[in-house]
């Protein structure tokens, strides 16, 4: 795999791989709410058009952040999960999370509450939690 990075910058690699507007909400429904295939990621509130899911989804395989499987019990539907590549940006998603509560819930008054869902208390043990249960989810979808 051949990538085409527009610098040496880290941010502007990591960007230029999941910058856009939908990898990071698909990396979301998978790490926080263990959503595994089309059906699941096309019903998320975003609304993303199936053509794009589509191209995401084999942008995100190509780039090792998740994999691609077929269920023995189902060789017609396909699921996806995280890589370890992808269950690491879990960090990344409580900071874009914390960093949202804090600057722009004002802005947003539909903004979901960051205490309900757990991410008030200690971040680091927090993000670890949800990072071990996707593993779970990982070993159980695998057997």
């Amino acid at each position: 795999m051949e990538n085409n990075f527009r610098s040496g910058c880290p941010v502007a690699s990591t960007l230029d791989i999941v910058g856009d507007k939908w990898s990071l909400l698909i990396i979301r429904d998978m790490l926080l709410q263990g959503k595994k295939n089309f059906k699941d990621f096309s019903s998320s509130p975003e609304g993303i058009a199936p053509g794009i899911l589509s191209s995401r989804l084999k942008w995100l395989e190509e780039n090792e952040l998740i994999t691609k499987h077929k269920l023995p019990d189902n060789q017609k539907e396909n699921i996806y999960l995280l890589t370890e590549k992808g269950i690491e940006l879990g960090p990344i998603m409580t900071e874009i999370i914390l960093w949202s509560d804090k600057n722009l819930r004002v802005q947003n008054a539909e903004m979901f509450s960051i205490a309900e869902a757990g991410f008030n208390r200690d971040k680091s043990k927090f993000t670890e939690g949800i990072q071990n249960n996707y593993r779970q989810i990982v070993r159980e979808t695998l057997g």
